[in-house]
């Protein structure tokens, strides 16, 4: 598959990463010559220093055969342009843009991106997808790190491993036999800052970090097992009243739970915003570091603190502040990814990272074949894969036990028909049936490879 990338900072250094790991022909733009220098000493990609929407550069980087663009520059106006430029000059089949600005994803706007108008199939906003990260941090306090899967059935849940941990220095083939009706596995582990699938006869360590699939019925179960609970928050303080913040507790407001959010916001008009579109959120103007307004907003009564502004430092401050100050738990937005190995030794319990939301995203939408949902763990170090089985796939038919799946490789999860199996090694995958799978990056390809894709999205 030929792919454009339109954007060589973070999100679009990752995507190219990804793709020009899986032998696709990736070429990248950037305005900025050190970006794309960057991306082509460090991967196997072509690129071309100039601007995106320009149909001269967009030629020279091979768009009159490419099979797909994806528009992830800074600007969401080049973005959109980009697309228009590809659709009407060079007839690329299939568009992706990241647009931010909300007016450009009103709901009531969206016949504006028919192939008639504005030609994007596919529109990705990193602030939702950051906002719904962060309600699923705040919906299950226990994990670092959590996502849905087969229409919200299956939950990964990423927890953290403490001394009390009910089932530490126990093997993970004991696990079925201690709980077994339990409808969970282990799929990957972190130790000592490198990530492994585990085989059966691995145990589990205090400090390591675990990531397991579980039916969405039995998480509470399952946090029980790893010593975790399962709280329920009622009192949320946000720091950031931007379209993060504003998307958290428009959705806190409206939720059936109840929960009581305030919001405190540095910036005088934004924080007037903020209160013109809240109706239940009350909404604080002022420093979301000083302690006398932290005061002011209950945050030793607070259930967990979010800090969503736009400066990392901020949000890691005033984490560790309301920390300190009673909250029970603090999450944080943090894009410099040199800067999580300091939120566990500071007592953060979560982080966000935008770039892994919109590449995950992002590569949801670009999969080829039946994937129906790509989830990026870490620092692309390993991806979450759902997918429908082909007839004709060479697993279709086969029991687990005697697929040869690579050594980084693990199902999480079957759904046949409207049943979801947490799998083991006698169970069948059959034609029809879904599967989630946990992967290591350098073993994306071959997964693909047994799912027989094929490039039938066009």
């Amino acid at each position: 598959m030929k792919v454009i990338i339109c954007g060589a900072g973070q999100v679009g250094w990752q995507i190219a990463r990804h793709l020009a790991n899986e032998k696709n022909d990736v070429t990248i733009i950037d305005r900025n010559a050190d970006l794309v220098r960057r991306a082509t000493d460090t991967l196997d990609v072509q690129g071309f220093a100039g601007f995106a929407s320009y149909p001269n550069v967009l030629e020279k980087a091979g768009a009159e055969d490419a099979d797909m663009i994806i528009a992830a520059t800074h600007s969401d106006e080049v973005n959109m342009v980009t697309c228009q430029v590809a659709h009407s000059v060079f007839n690329i089949p299939r568009k992706i843009a990241r647009l931010r600005a909300q007016s450009y994803l009103d709901a009531i706007y969206a016949d504006l991106y028919r192939r008639d108008h504005l030609p994007i199939d596919v529109v990705i906003s990193p602030e939702r997808e950051v906002a719904d990260a962060a309600l699923r941090r705040l919906d299950t306090p226990s994990a670092f790190e959590t996502e849905f899967f087969l229409g919200g059935t299956a939950q990964l849940i990423g927890i953290r491993v403490d001394e009390d941990c009910p089932v530490v220095n126990t093997p993970l083939r004991q696990l079925s036999d201690l709980f077994s009706t339990l409808r969970a596995i282990v799929v990957g582990i972190r130790r000592d800052g490198n990530l492994f699938s585990p085989e059966s006869g691995d145990q589990i360590y205090p400090g390591d970090a675990c990531y397991l699939f579980s039916h969405v019925e039995d998480v509470a179960r399952t946090l029980e097992v790893f010593g975790k609970q399962k709280d329920i928050q009622k009192r949320v303080v946000l720091v950031g009243g931007g379209n993060v913040g504003l998307a958290v507790a428009s959705h806190l407001e409206n939720s059936p739970a109840r929960i009581r959010a305030k919001v405190i916001e540095k910036d005088r008009s934004c924080a007037e915003r903020a209160a013109e579109l809240l109706e239940k959120t009350i909404v604080l103007h002022g420093d979301g570091l000083d302690e006398n307004l932290l005061r002011e907003a209950n945050i030793d009564r607070a259930d967990a603190v979010l800090a969503v502004t736009d400066d990392d430092k901020t949000n890691i401050l005033a984490a560790v502040r309301a920390k300190a100050l009673g909250s029970k738990m603090s999450v944080c937005l943090v894009n410099d990814p040199t800067l999580v190995p300091l939120l566990e030794e500071l007592g953060i319990d979560a982080h966000i990272n935008p770039r892994a939301t919109t590449v995950s995203s992002i590569l949801r939408h670009i999969r080829q074949g039946r994937v129906q949902g790509v989830y990026s763990i870490g620092d692309a170090e390993a991806e979450i894969i759902e997918a429908v089985v082909l007839s004709t796939s060479p697993i279709a038919g086969q029991k687990i036990r005697d697929i040869d799946f690579p050594e980084g490789v693990l199902v999480g999860a079957i759904r046949k028909g409207n049943e979801l199996i947490i799998p083991k090694g006698g169970d069948q995958i059959d034609d029809g049936d879904s599967l989630v799978l946990f992967a290591l990056s350098e073993d994306v390809a071959a997964v693909e490879r047994l799912l027989q894709v094929t490039i039938d999205f066009f």
